[in-house]
């Protein structure tokens, strides 16, 4: 057993009990004119009873309380004039063409998952599960909020969102959205990587439940060991009234 790992085990087999040890909080400071908004994938396929992925998450989304708590961010982030972007995952037909997908990747393609005729093609968009969210609707085409171009696994390495970000001197963002172990975590390591300071609203976001386990707990680990704080999202409304 070489050094690290006899120290590794001494760390956690003080007298024969693990030791629990308590994660510090960094926090993240609002700073008008620094930080902004962002909803990962807030679309029918993930939000709405008559998403096709609703048969998994619906649960989460329930009991979160996600649909409304998300709502809370938009309207608190328009009130307080804070920068509001959207992260979206859109697939066309040529998307269709590709020859390996991971696990989820597979799922999604195969039920038709966020799908649009092309890329200038807004045909049958309107109401689709590739739209937003009916009652986001206001706060998104307002003119006002920045929507990416759109994100084809589950990060943002594939758009245009850290450009966007930092071309208006963003470098502190408030995270919300779908799915919490798979879009919104991936946005949240890469931001992070990407030297951005992240907070995420734990209950504005929900995740799938399957056979295999439960996505949100898995994606709750995660936040907490690589965010700089997780908020709840009365705790964000509030810090967001509130900023400097």
């Amino acid at each position: 057993m070489n050094t690290y790992l006899k120290i590794t085990a001494t760390l956690l087999l003080l007298n024969g009990a693990a030791v629990h040890a308590q994660l510090p909080d960094p926090g993240m400071e609002i700073v008008g004119g620094r930080t902004a908004l962002l909803v990962t994938d807030p679309q029918n396929d993930f939000l709405s009873p008559n998403g096709v992925a609703w048969g998994v998450v619906g649960a989460s989304v329930t009991e979160n309380n996600t649909v409304e708590n998300i709502d809370s961010l938009f309207k608190a982030a328009k009130a307080a004039d804070m920068p509001v972007f959207i992260s979206p995952h859109y697939y066309y037909p040529t998307d269709h063409g590709w020859e390996f997908e991971g696990a989820l990747e597979k799922l999604m393609h195969t039920i038709g998952m966020f799908d649009r005729k092309g890329a200038l093609d807004t045909h049958g968009f309107e109401g689709s599960g590739a739209d937003w969210l009916e009652q986001y609707k206001p706060y998104i085409n307002d003119g006002a909020t920045v929507v990416t171009s759109p994100h084809k696994v589950f990060g943002p390495e594939t758009n245009d969102l850290v450009l966007q970000l930092r071309k208006r001197g963003i470098d502190k963002v408030i995270l919300a959205g779908m799915s919490a172990n798979l879009c919104t975590e991936s946005h949240m390591r890469e931001l992070m990587e990407q030297g951005f300071e992240v907070v995420v609203v734990s209950d504005a976001t929900a995740a799938a439940q399957v056979a295999e386990g439960d996505g949100y707990q898995a994606a709750l680990v995660n936040f907490r060991f690589i965010a700089n704080s997780v908020w709840t999202t009365d705790q964000a409304v509030e810090k967001i009234q509130h900023k400097r």
